[in-house]
């Protein structure tokens, strides 16, 4: 796995205008499920679910990786990605600021994305 992936995984975030997204390196957590976790935001479950797709859509057509389990369409206040070493969370923004994932991951090395405007 190499960056190439978060960036693929970042830029289709910010396509669909995915908010605050950043990736947060877990592999020097023994604990941690994936390698990595990539986070954005969205004020609407219409763009959650429109940013979850995109991110499949991109990493199927440029990564030739297909997700190997989602969860959350059903009511789009978070979705769940999972493509093994990389877990992609797509939160409605108020759910992004409840559950605070950042917070409980804050001993990884964090890289914000920023996007164009």
């Amino acid at each position: 796995m190499d960056n190439k992936e978060l960036q693929v995984i970042a830029d289709a975030m910010a396509e669909k205008k995915g908010q605050n997204i950043v990736s947060l390196d877990l592999k020097s957590i023994g604990t941690a499920i994936s390698d990595y976790f990539m986070v954005c935001n969205a004020d609407s479950t219409t763009n959650v679910v429109a940013i979850a797709d995109n991110i499949e859509d991109r990493m199927i057509e440029k990564c030739r990786r297909k997700v190997l389990r989602a969860q959350g369409r059903e009511n789009a206040f978070w979705i769940i990605l999972d493509y093994g070493d990389i877990v992609v969370h797509v939160f409605q923004t108020p759910m992004r600021e409840f559950y605070r994932l950042e917070d409980l991951w804050a001993d990884a090395e964090r890289t914000e994305y920023h996007t164009e405007e």
